[in-house]
């Protein structure tokens, strides 16, 4: 899925700026108590921080002027959420629901003593693993390790009468499956990635030979092949084992569909009630063609106030690129914001023809591009508890080029994290006084307007050559930095134009643009290493499209100083000097990117981000790391989910539906995987 993440160079007010919340690691939260909120200013966004982990709540604003019948729509489509919540996890590794269900187990029935570091230690753990929704980081994908011992485990499993072994166990503390997904150049990638994607000793090799067999039913309409699969070996032979009822997790995949099929009961027109039709046939069916059937019309349905994303969608997960990771967004449409922002896919042509591009690489008609910044409801799978900020899909590029795609800005969302930070670490790395105001006065219009810019016109823009394949297989494993990278270069251009005052979108597009470009460099070269380990290397593909992004630009400006690296008291900055030839730099890396995209021009892709993505500079990340140790708050954030809370009359009729807000993330975790556990411990 084409998603932006709230770390990503559209957010750095939101990506830097934490405070500290309250550390409930001792907490014993045996089922979760809620409060029922209704949107309000003194809103406290904070729940608690851990690790490298902080975690927040958000509203749902407009909640009330819905009607019941809407309501009751939201209420469905986040219950079908959350009913496949444990699909991710079985996806994320095929040892994490056996491993959470012995924890969970240990953490609801110990009565030992948990005034120990070692407890402390085990609560930690568990938090992480549940942020995470399985024993690899959410982000780095490193495995997570324990800051308690293997007998403590076993005295705590002996204590609780819980059940783990073999290699369920061992895989907790040993240096087996240490990355769930590895991107490293010259290696097999599906080997070497603990991603439960693919069963044992299936190689990259096997996946290249088994898909490149494969042909679509309309070559100008391609299937996403190995999209709702895992792929395995059975005596030697390949064979998809395909997410459907009846299927691979058929029994969550059947609760996910009674929601949707109560869904359908209530939509807000026949275009909505259509597109959900079509993913249940989908669900049940397995069928790829219904796949892209669904896409058409869910594209198409644009009228009503609620929307949503539900299924296998995102590929980030998958070293190649095929499979797609489950995930649920419900959305309450933002009215005001809406309206504002439209004006952006009124003009995607506009955008299109005055781009730096090749002219072969344009497209003559970008179609159906919609706009809309929403109010999130509820989340699961791969969005929760670390969520995205923007949404673009479908996926498909034909269907991108032939019916249009849906952008969102997850409006809320962002107000969270913009409202519950501080500006501390901001100010340890700004250069100047200047950097600072633009960033204090603009910064958050920048990062909407970027948001908007990436999802609405950078992942709507530019077309493949005839005949060039899909890019996860032309460019394969560098295919998700590319494209990712390829959307914040157009929202980087465009952000430092005179367009966007022209359209009313600002007053100032100069500072806007200096406020953006400012926090894109800063985060690209200095400040997102707070999120790695000294000596590692860049993995993540969003962190790595802002790192060759950033360190191209640097690198080419650097005969006429456009970036200057600066030493100052002993610290390292980077200062814009020009930001008219920053602009230009942005256009031809953008020009550049769209071309190895269009030609499907693997060598290129893989020495842009070989060279400029990939490697730290060991001097500059260890100062970061320095600089960074005054700051307690931790550097990922994610979010608990409001709870819908149905009012039923004696005839079991919904009569109203209440929002709560949970007052503890264990509590929520909890509660969940009492009511939501659907799959069994192996699938």
């Amino acid at each position: 899925m084409m998603k932006l993440k709230p770390i990503m160079g559209m957010a750095l007010t939101v990506s830097f700026l934490f405070s500290c919340g309250n550390d409930k690691n001792n907490a014993e939260i045996k089922e979760d108590t809620k409060t029922e909120v209704t949107t309000t200013n003194d809103f406290n966004y904070n729940v608690e921080q851990f690790a490298d982990i902080k975690v927040l709540r958000y509203q749902i604003p407009g909640w009330k002027n819905l009607t019941l019948k809407e309501q009751k729509l939201v209420y469905y489509l986040t219950q079908a959420g959350l009913a496949g919540r444990d699909i991710m996890w079985d996806q994320n590794y095929r040892h994490n629901l056996k491993i959470r269900k012995a924890l969970e187990n240990v953490y609801v029935n110990y009565g030992g003593d948990k005034s120990s570091n070692d407890w402390n230690a085990f609560m930690t753990y568990l938090k992480r693993v549940w942020f995470s929704n399985g024993i690899h980081h959410h982000y780095s994908n490193d495995k997570l390790k324990p800051e308690f011992s293997s007998d403590y485990l076993k005295t705590l499993l002996s204590e609780t009468n819980t059940v783990l072994e073999g290699e369920a166990f061992d895989v907790i503390f040993n240096d087996k499956d240490n990355k769930k997904v590895n991107q490293a150049k010259d290696v097999d990638n599906v080997a070497l990635s603990a991603i439960n994607f693919y069963g044992p000793n299936v190689t990259n090799e096997d996946v290249e030979t088994f898909y490149g067999k494969m042909k679509s039913p309309n070559p100008e309409k391609p299937l996403s092949h190995g999209l709702n699969s895992q792929l395995v070996k059975e005596d030697g032979v390949l064979k998809e084992r395909v997410y459907k009822s009846g299927g691979l997790y058929g029994s969550a995949i059947d609760e996910i569909v009674k929601w949707l099929d109560l869904a359908k009961g209530v939509v807000e027109n026949e275009a909505q009630g259509n597109a959900l039709g079509l993913l249940i046939e989908y669900y049940q069916t397995g069928d790829l063609q219904t796949w892209d059937d669904y896409n058409v019309a869910w594209t198409a349905a644009t009228e009503g106030n609620i929307d949503y994303i539900n299924s296998f969608i995102e590929v980030y997960n998958d070293p190649l690129g095929y499979r797609g990771s489950y995930e649920t967004i419900v959305q309450v449409k933002d009215f005001d914001m809406s309206a504002k922002m439209a004006v952006l896919s009124e003009n995607a042509q506009w955008f299109e023809d005055n781009s730096p591009l090749m002219d072969a690489h344009k497209k003559d008609s970008v179609v159906g591009v919609t706009y809309k910044v929403v109010n999130v409801a509820g989340e699961a799978g791969d969005a929760s508890p670390s969520t995205p900020i923007g949404v673009n899909l479908p996926n498909a590029n034909w269907i991108r080029a032939a019916v249009g795609s849906k952008s969102v800005s997850l409006g809320n969302i962002i107000n969270a994290y913009n409202n519950a930070g501080s500006s501390g670490r901001l100010k340890e790395f700004v250069h100047d006084d200047e950097e600072l105001r633009l960033e204090e006065e603009y910064g958050q219009l920048a990062d909407k307007l970027h948001t908007a810019l990436h999802e609405v016109i950078g992942h709507a823009s530019g077309q493949l050559n005839p005949g060039v394949g899909e890019t996860k297989e032309t460019l394969k494993n560098y295919a998700s930095t590319l494209e990712e990278g390829r959307a914040d270069l157009v929202g980087l251009y465009y952000l430092y134009n005179s367009k966007l005052q022209d359209l009313g979108l600002v007053k100032d597009w100069r500072k806007v643009g200096m406020a953006a470009y400012d926090g894109y460099i800063r985060n690209g070269l200095m400040t997102q290493l707070i999120r790695l380990n000294l000596g590692d290397e860049v993995e993540e593909a969003h962190m790595r499209n802002r790192q060759w992004v950033s360190a191209w630009v640097f690198e080419k400006g650097q005969a006429d100083n456009v970036i200057e690296k600066v030493t100052k008291d002993g610290k390292t900055y980077f200062n814009i000097n020009d930001y008219e030839k920053l602009h230009n730099l942005f256009g031809q890396l953008l020009r550049e990117t769209q071309r190895i995209k269009s030609e499907g021009d693997f060598k290129a892709v893989e020495a842009l981000v070989e060279g400029y993505g990939v490697k730290v500079d060991q001097d500059i990340h260890t100062e970061v790391l320095e600089r960074n140790k005054q700051f307690p708050s931790p550097p990922y954030s994610g979010f608990v989910n409001p709870v819908l809370v149905p009012e039923t009359n004696e005839a079991g009729e919904i009569t109203a539906i209440k929002v709560t807000q949970p007052d503890t993330f264990d509590g929520q975790m909890l509660e969940y995987s009492k009511k939501y556990s659907f799959l069994p411990e192996v699938n």
